[in-house]
């Protein structure tokens, strides 16, 4: 048997918020709605199902996306033209820049319920053949 993932809940102060969020943002769309998520697809078919809980039970996730070249030119002009604080690295040491690892690019920034966000065109470690 295979094992996959197939998908994980994501805790948000209001689950709508974070899901539009990140669906605007990456292109993507929400795919489902039951109970209490709001599940936004991946092209894996992996999906991230947003739960609403209280603020103060979240515990802040790191998320990091794979994405195209032309994906992530198009969520970078996203992210400055919303205004979202970014950063180079995962300490926030480098404001307002992205890095360039492995022959790609990538990207830090918060969600709106604390999450940390990366986005990536080349894996770490790069491609393997």
């Amino acid at each position: 048997m295979s094992v996959e993932l197939n998908h994980t809940i994501v805790h948000a102060r209001n689950n709508r918020e974070s899901a539009e969020f990140l669906a605007g943002l990456l292109g993507l769309e929400i795919t489902a709605e039951w109970g209490p998520f709001i599940a936004v697809g991946l092209s894996n078919g992996v999906t991230l199902d947003f739960a609403t809980i209280p603020a103060e039970k979240i515990t802040p996730q790191h998320y990091a996306f794979l994405v195209s070249e032309a994906e992530f030119d198009a969520a970078y002009a996203q992210i400055r033209q919303r205004g979202i604080e970014h950063y180079a690295d995962p300490h926030q040491k480098q404001p307002d820049a992205i890095n360039h690892h492995d022959g790609g690019r990538g990207v830090y920034f918060m969600d709106p319920a604390g999450h940390g966000m990366e986005l990536i065109t080349v894996p770490y470690g790069g491609w393997t053949a």
